[in-house]
């Protein structure tokens, strides 16, 4: 079994290439919850359905979140009576929503109610939450204020300045059903090429997560998310400088070196793997861009292989 820890778009494309490798069967992912919130009444879990639809070839390559193929007539009608819009869900990805959270209302484990939708959109990938305790990613700024994920990362477009970020709740979380086994039993472990510090770090900080990774240190493979100190999509370059990391793939070796044996980074990027290694940490260098089958493919198996 092959276990991936996971968050955003970054994972769903090193699942979706690993599942062209190996049975999906064999394949497990622990999600970050920590994006998670509550809108118009609705459970949203944006890690959990992003993942979900690109492995079911739903995703939506136009916006990067959602299903292809949406529709807006309900946020628009919700704009036009001049309610809150900012966060935009579509008219078919608020049947997700619907059905989890009446599903919840119900009695259901937000892990059973994962495992339906897969079965429904017929993903064979086993997705675990990584808690089902709440957890909320938070920012900090420099002008004192505090806002959630989505505040940060749809609201603003992730353009705001912060200082800091933290997670409440995950100091008192248990880690998810499944989720401590699908680490100690997996013959590889995978750290998705995620935001390290908005997608990994929930995942980490919740008590008991961490440990498991550093006991199978030697079996875990981590995907550097930065090509030539950037970021592929999303903010985690600008996260790393606002708060004091090195925006390279020694900032990311010096990250995950406590938890991962072996980091791959691009061949565009071959000359940082004396860096690396300066971390305490293996390099592997490989294509880690995954924008066509093939090159997929070949992230999947470097990472099978590192």
């Amino acid at each position: 079994m092959i276990t991936a820890l996971c968050g955003g778009v970054g994972a769903a494309k090193m699942l979706r290439a690993l599942s062209m490798v190996i049975d999906e069967k064999d394949l497990t992912g622990i999600v970050n919850v920590g994006d998670d919130l509550v809108m118009h009444g609705l459970k949203i879990c944006p890690d959990l359905d992003t993942i979900t639809y690109t492995l079911a070839g739903l995703d939506n390559t136009e916006t990067g979140w959602g299903l292809a193929g949406e529709t807006w007539r309900v946020m628009a009608e919700l704009g036009a009576l001049g309610g809150e819009n900012w966060f935009s869900l579509g008219d078919r990805d608020l049947a997700t929503h619907l059905y989890r959270t009446q599903r919840l209302q119900h009695g259901a484990t937000l892990t059973e109610i994962t495992a339906e939708l897969a079965t429904h959109h017929g993903v064979g990938v086993t997705l675990l939450p990584s808690s089902l305790e709440e957890i909320a990613t938070r920012f900090s700024t420099p002008e004192g204020t505090s806002l959630s994920f989505q505040e940060y990362f749809v609201k603003h477009h992730h353009s705001v300045v912060v200082d800091g970020i933290s997670f409440r709740g995950a100091e008192t979380a248990r880690p998810g059903p499944g989720v401590i086994d699908a680490i100690n039993d997996a013959e590889r472990i995978v750290i998705c090429p995620s935001n390290p510090l908005i997608s990994i770090d929930p995942i980490l900080a919740i008590p008991g997560i961490r440990e498991a990774l550093i006991t199978r240190r030697d079996d875990v493979v981590a995907v550097s998310p930065l090509i030539g100190g950037k970021a592929l999509k999303g903010p985690a370059d600008r996260l790393m400088a606002e708060l004091g990391h090195d925006v390279s793939n020694k900032g990311i070796a010096a990250l995950y070196a406590p938890l991962a044996a072996t980091l791959l980074i691009d061949f565009s990027d071959g000359d940082d793997a004396a860096d690396v290694i300066d971390e305490g940490i293996d390099c592997f260098v490989t294509n880690t861009i995954m924008d066509t089958p093939e090159r997929s493919q070949m992230v999947a198996m470097a990472v099978l292989s590192a």
